[in-house]
């Protein structure tokens, strides 16, 4: 048995004449889409003319957004990267002992002895 059977064959021919119809009615006519004004309320209004290019609003919003980010990224994160690093960093190196126990010191030649081990404590 090959090929199809009349009624396969009749169900290829109407899928593809109703592909063909549908690939046809998505194509739009001149006229189409047609957009239905509304009319435009308060709060619309408004921001339509707040953010009109060159608004005397939109300049000074923009120039505070600009000091805004020059602050933050070149004068607060900065500062907090360097308070950072000398509290954490160069405090805590000059606190630090440059001499362990066991080290031999070069002038003398006499070695650091150890910490004594107090029982009773942790």
């Amino acid at each position: 048995m090959s090929g199809y059977t009349p009624d396969e064959k009749l169900r290829v021919e109407q899928i593809t004449k109703l592909r063909r119809q549908w690939l046809k009615d998505q194509e739009l006519s001149p006229r189409e889409p047609v957009v239905q004004a509304k009319p435009s309320g308060a709060v619309s209004r408004f921001w339509t003319g707040f953010l009109e290019p060159k608004s005397l609003w939109r300049l000074y919003t923009y120039k505070a957004y600009r000091g805004g980010v020059f602050t933050l990224t070149r004068l607060l994160i900065p500062a907090w990267v360097v308070h950072y690093y000398v509290k954490y960093h160069v405090a805590v190196s000059k606190l630090k002992c440059l001499m362990l126990f066991g080290d031999t010191i070069l002038e003398t030649g006499e070695v650091v002895p150890d910490l004594p081990e107090t029982h009773g404590h942790h």
